[in-house]
C-alpha cells in the first residue's frame, strides 16, 4: 500500500509496503523495460504540522542492452531513498526537495517518489553485461568478447 491515510500517522509511523506490476501506468514514459514486480518497502511518519517524511527502498529487475556489445542484460536494481519530504507549506511547493501536498491532506501517496527515483537512478542506457566487456569491433561488428576478430585494424600494416 503506497497511499497512507493521514489518520494512521497519528499513532506513529505507517508502513508503505507493496508490489507494483511493471505495466502499471505509473511507469509509462520512463523508457524502462521492467521485469517482474517492483517491490517497495518503507515507512512514512509525520515530522511537524503539515510535513511528513518517507524513507524506503525500491527493488526491481531491468532488462536492456549492454552499451558495448549489445547483448541482453538483466540487472537487479536496489534504490535506497533516505528521505523524501511531503509538505503542505505553500512556500515549499517550489522547492524540488519537497513533494507538495494540499493544505489539508487526507492521505499521502508515495508513488510519485518511487517514479522519480526510477527515472533518475535506473541506468537503462548505461548497462554493461560485465565490467570488462570488450564490445564490438568498430570495423566488422564482431563481438570481441568471443575473441579477436578476423578483420585488419588501421594500425596493422597491409
Amino acid at each position: 500500500m503506497l497511499r497512507v491515510d493521514i489518520r494512521d500517522l497519528q499513532r506513529g509511523s505507517a508502513p508503505t509496503n507493496g508490489e507494483l506490476d511493471p505495466d502499471d501506468p505509473m511507469f509509462q514514459g520512463l523508457g524502462l523495460d521492467l521485469l517482474g514486480n517492483i517491490s517497495i518497502d518503507g515507512q512514512l511518519q509525520g515530522t511537524s504540522e503539515g510535513e511528513y517524511l518517507w524513507r524506503g527502498s525500491v527493488r526491481m529487475v531491468v532488462r536492456g542492452e549492454c552499451r558495448r556489445c549489445l547483448a541482453e542484460v538483466l540487472e537487479e536494481i536496489h534504490i535506497d531513498v533516505p528521505a523524501a519530504v511531503f509538505s503542505s507549506d505553500p512556500e515549499a511547493a517550489d522547492d524540488p526537495d519537497f513533494y507538495p501536498l494540499p493544505a489539508r491532506p487526507t492521505s499521502i501517496d508515495v508513488s510519485a517518489v518511487v517514479r522519480e527515483e526510477l527515472a533518475l537512478r535506473v541506468p537503462s542506457h548505461f548497462l554493461l553485461c560485465r565490467a570488462d566487456c570488450a564490445g564490438l569491433c568498430s570495423q566488422c561488428g564482431a563481438d570481441l568478447n568471443a575473441g579477436p576478430c578476423a578483420c585488419r585494424t588501421s594500425a596493422e600494416p597491409v
